[in-house]
């Protein structure tokens, strides 16, 4: 669905900053064929209403430092909102765990893990099963390599929206 007060200049502002991070007042103006006064004014308000969370380099950490990537399934004991904002409350403070999404169906949340090697997922994995967050059962997944990480597209999500 489309959210209130986005037209698609704002639309193409948003996706312009989403895939080419911070840029200058004139290259965004240009990237969006908006003028430069007006736009960096909808970015000023794109920001202020929270559309924009930030702006982050993306790495290329294979080349900085050799690391171990793992995915991992997680089902909890039990189901009860307490169990999910504890369990939730203890991955969010593990810096090894850099993206964990809940799910619905057979397990209850798929994470991405990396650690300096596999010893050290092995020791995390263990800090989280003597926690007091009731993991049930869990599978581990070993990235080989990755084919692909990207944003979503922006302008072909709202395509249809509100239609």
């Amino acid at each position: 669905m489309k959210k209130v007060g986005l037209d698609a200049t704002d639309i193409r502002i948003l996706s312009a900053v989403q895939q080419h991070g911070q840029l200058s007042k004139t290259k965004l103006a240009e990237l969006v064929n908006l003028s430069s006064t007006p736009c960096w004014a909808r970015l000023d308000k794109l920001k202020a209403a929270g559309y924009i969370r930030g702006y982050h380099a993306d790495l290329a950490l294979d080349q900085i430092v050799d690391f171990t990537e793992v995915i991992v399934t997680v089902s909890l004991t039990h189901h009860r909102k307490a169990d999910f904002d504890r369990f939730e409350a203890a991955i969010k403070a593990l810096d090894e765990v850099t993206e964990c999404i809940a799910t619905g169906g057979g397990m209850d949340y798929v994470m991405k893990t990396a650690t300096p090697s596999l010893a050290a997922f092995q020791a995390l994995m263990e800090t989280l099963l003597s926690a007091d967050v009731e993991i049930d059962r869990y599978m581990t997944y070993i990235a080989t390599r990755q084919v692909k990480s990207s944003q979503p597209n922006l302008a072909k999500l709202t395509a249809n929206a509100g239609k």
